[in-house]
């Protein structure tokens, strides 16, 4: 920059420019009297300068074609004032201006035109904007040797400064070309700078782009370090936080996290706002769309992308403005909606998202051109699409990759190569598989199966198409609950979260006690445990195990029947494995069924809770059973007698099997998935003690405590936390018989009330091992959260990851003081060795006749696992 000093209208530019580069909102008010003041002062030096801060500012302000506006006045003043320097320096804004507005080739003539004018550092700056242009007009090789030699120049001179800024600049480009390791080598590199310099928000922003490549590698964990950094560092600084909240939303995407993606997403809407860049509030607009697709909100998506996509044209942002429309489309699509946009639109974004390095959105227009080519019967054109954006499996993000193996598996099957479909559709489902492994915390994992929905379906529905059963089990399996497969291994001692548990745990239990405390500190201690798990990397095994065959499984059932339900396109279809048969079945639409669990549900909860509506309510019961029973077993005869094993989906996670008529009496063990159930039939209980504990304020939980121990000859053991998880990480077999609350927001933080305060989830991922047998003698205790893919969060579902092989809980909301009867004839059973479902079915026959509350508390239990 010339230096302008001792004049008022120059040092008004100045501090107009100074402005601009710290925070263009504010630059804004000051631009304007600057420039006024250098036209009443005839200084046109002065007058480039503030030009030139005007200018700038209104980019960062989204307002580009004013931006373009006030650059080339800032030019002509520069000219007027005959300085070469002052003209290059409004060059270089300006070709920046041309690159936003998607004019890559006018940019690149207006830094040539730069070029001669500049020596030095100012050269080597230009030759670094040159480089960002060209890598966006996708000559990368260009680009590097243009960063290579303003690199030579600044370190030559000895900028240390100008060469921190460059290699961050450089870091971008590394990342958008999956150059992964060199970009955290330039950010690192760039941090020691910093931290040299004593620019500490720097070394905060550096983390921030640390955080974006990370994610772009696909390591969650070490990216949501980096963002929580950045964002600790820029805070104290008082900086700005758009870029963090946006960085952080891209990353929640990439990991599944819809509804956490949205609320970072409005934060960086909100933020860039109030900090008036503009520029990048449609940006942070496409993320809110895509957080609602992935959420299933199509409608929502429609709107934030149409939205942006509008603000993108305002800015004559072409690049931008196609991925836009490309949001719209896909959600349009995905409502079922066909969508008004002319084929040649369609293949012509693509064409145009190839071109400007934009592997990720390519692949989607492409992906969704395919699918118009495809009903229009133009065969060949949709291939090759679908050619072009399986190329990108070979290399890149995890998830990237999976969508190129998506569209291998679409293209195959559009050839009629089922094998080859299906061969791709599991090396899709691998890559993702592989990548959930490494996220470690639970919560991210199945959240990340959002990202395996659509293979899993494509393979799902050929296998449906085709009419082979053993194919359809092969793909109701891979498509349902991956986390349950993949064990966890012996967790390190982390003494950070168990002080956060132990903090937490006094809060919640002076909230129980009714006492007053701030609904935010909670709320904060839940996040800080949350945010801690997420930045562990994972332990588990890369790979779960494949699909049993139907053959294995048969061996283990014996005299059982599998009966597994999955759901494509809303239609409800059964498998059923009995006498070494496998059958397939198609049961009808969803909806109704869903309908009659809700009801049967309803009707059981209230007569728990003795509702004066008796007699209407065993009516509502008795009716909605019947035909629920209809729906679902009536036409599964081959399963008629034979004990159950029950695999479900969706909403049928909730039924409480045993008020099915045809299952009053009958073993009914429920598990997530067949393969799961195999696993755990043939595990046998480790030698340990019997664990008996009861907790606060439930009426008759001490009675029944004492009761469940006599059976077994032990003493109940004392109800704290510590010494409950003790017992639980040794015994064999357990009873916990206390308060139960499923967390449906937050599942992870689903709790047992104890005498100290709550045992969470959190705490249950911390043990090395689980009883072999559980009973929880809680509300709701045996129902979990069901995601995308039946992936299932809850209490249950943690003790069942753990290696609970036989878990009876209920999945329906139980009094307090009802079920000491049903306990009781349960332990009988079990002290004798029977397994529980089994003993579970002939303790509740056994109070058939008893009173309506102690009966429908009864019937809400069921046998989780083997």
């Amino acid at each position: 920059m010339a230096v302008l000093m001792h004049h008022p209208a120059r040092e008004a530019a100045e501090d107009a420019m100074r402005m601009a580069d710290l925070d263009p909102g504010r630059a804004l008010p000051l631009a304007a009297p600057a420039v006024r003041l250098a036209r009443r002062d005839r200084d046109p030096a002065a007058l480039a300068v503030a030009e030139r801060a005007w200018g700038h500012a209104l980019l960062h302000c989204g307002e580009m074609d004013d931006a373009v506006r006030h650059l080339r006045r800032s030019m002509a003043a520069g000219r007027a004032a005959g300085s070469a320097a002052l003209v290059a320096e409004a060059r270089m804004k300006l070709a920046y201006a041309l690159a936003q507005q998607g004019r890559p080739a006018a940019a690149l003539r207006e830094v040539d035109a730069a070029l001669p004018d500049l020596t030095g550092a100012s050269a080597a700056r230009a030759l670094a904007q040159r480089a960002i242009v060209l890598n966006q007009a996708g000559r990368v090789d260009e680009a590097l040797a243009d960063f290579r030699t303003a690199l030579a120049t600044l370190r030559r001179t000895g900028d240390l400064l100008g060469v921190q800024r460059m290699l961050i600049n450089r870091a971008f480009l590394q990342s958008d070309r999956y150059a992964f390791a060199a970009a955290k080598a330039d950010l690192l590199e760039a941090e020691r700078l910093a931290r040299e310099l004593g620019r500490e928000l720097t070394v905060g922003i550096i983390a921030e782009n640390l955080g974006r490549v990370e994610a772009f590698r696909g390591d969650v964990p070490a990216a949501l370090g980096h963002l929580d950094r950045a964002e600790r560092i820029i805070s104290e600084h008082g900086a700005q936080l758009g870029w963090v909240h946006r960085h952080r939303a891209e990353l929640l995407l990439a990991a599944g996290v819809a509804s956490e993606a949205r609320e970072s997403a409005e934060r960086a809407v909100a933020t860039y706002r109030r900090e008036r860049r503009l520029l990048n509030v449609p940006e942070a607009r496409l993320l809110l769309s895509q957080a609602a697709f992935l959420g299933g909100g199509w409608e929502t998506a429609v709107t934030h992308a149409r939205q942006a996509s509008r603000e993108f044209a305002r800015q004559g942002r072409g690049e931008w403005a196609a991925v836009a429309r490309l949001a719209v489309l896909r959600a349009e699509s995905a409502a079922g909606r066909v969508p008004r946009v002319p084929l040649e639109a369609v293949t012509g974004m693509a064409d145009t998202l190839t071109a400007a390095g934009w592997p990720a959105a390519a692949v989607e227009a492409r992906l969704i051109a395919a699918q118009v080519l495809l009903r229009r019967r133009q065969d060949d054109a949709a291939r090759e699409h679908l050619l072009q954006a399986s190329e990108v499996r070979k290399r890149g993000p995890a998830t990237l990759r999976a969508r190129g193996w998506y569209a291998e598996a679409a293209l195959r099957q559009s050839e009629k190569d089922i094998r080859g479909a299906r061969r791709a559709a599991r090396n899709g489902l691998r890559i993702l598989d592989e990548h959930a492994a490494a996220l470690g915390a639970t919560d991210l994992w199945v959240h990340s199966a959002a990202h395996r929905r659509e293979l899993a379906e494509l393979g799902l529905r050929s296998a449906l198409r085709e009419g082979r059963p053993a194919a359809v089990l092969e793909w109701a399996e891979r498509g349902r609950a991956s986390r349950l497969l993949n064990r966890p291994v012996r967790p390190v001692a982390d003494p950070e979260l168990a002080a956060l548990l132990a903090e937490l745990r006094v809060v919640v239990a002076e909230i129980d006690r009714g006492g007053v405390v701030p609904a935010h500190r909670r709320i904060a201690l839940e996040r800080r445990i949350r945010d801690h798990t997420r930045r562990h990397p994972g332990t588990a095994a890369a790979t779960p195990p494949s699909p049993v065959s139907s053959g294995r499984l048969t061996a283990a059932l014996g005299e059982h029947a599998l009966v597994e339900f999955l759901q494509l396109d809303g239609t409800l279809h059964a498998l059923t494995l009995a006498a070494g048969r496998l059958r397939l079945h198609a049961l009808g639409p969803v909806a109704p069924i869903a309908d009659l669990v809700d009801r049967v549900r309803f009707a059981l909860h209230r007569l728990a809770r003795l509702d004066r509506r008796g007699a209407s309510l065993t009516a509502l019961l008795t009716t909605s059973a019947k035909r629920l029973d209809t729906a679902l077993l009536e036409p599964l005869r081959e399963a008629d007698g034979r004990p159950l094993v029950v695999a479900p989906t969706g909403a049928l996670h909730g039924v409480p099997w045993s008020v099915l008529p045809s299952c009053a009496g009958r073993a009914v063990s429920v598990t997530p998935l067949a393969t799961l159930w195999h696993q755990a039939v043939g595990t046998e209980a480790v030698a340990g003690p019997v664990l008996v504990a009861a907790g606060p304020g439930l009426p008759g939980a001490e009675e029944e405590a004492r009761a469940v121990a006599a059976i077994h000859g032990v003493t109940p053991a004392s109800s704290t936390v510590d010494a409950v998880l003790s017992g639980l990480a040794t015994a064999r077999l357990a009873h916990l018989a206390a308060h139960g609350q499923l967390a449906t927001d937050n599942p992870l933080f689903s709790r047992l009330r104890l005498h100290d305060g709550p045992l969470i989830v959190h705490d249950l991922e911390r043990l090395a091992r689980v009883p072999h047998t559980l009973v929880l003698a809680s509300c709701e205790s045996g129902r979990s959260v069901v995601q995308t893919g039946d992936e299932l969060l809850g209490l249950s579902a943690t003790f069942i990851a753990h290696g609970t092989a036989q878990l009876v809980a209920s999945v329906v909301p139980i009094p307090d003081g009802e079920t000491v009867p049903l306990m009781v004839s349960l332990h009988r059973r079990l002290a004798k060795g029977e397994p529980a479902a089994a003993a579970l079915a002939a303790a509740q026959l056994e109070l058939r006749d008893g009173d309506p509350a102690s009966l429908a508390a009864a019937a809400g239990f069921t046998c989780l696992g083997s």
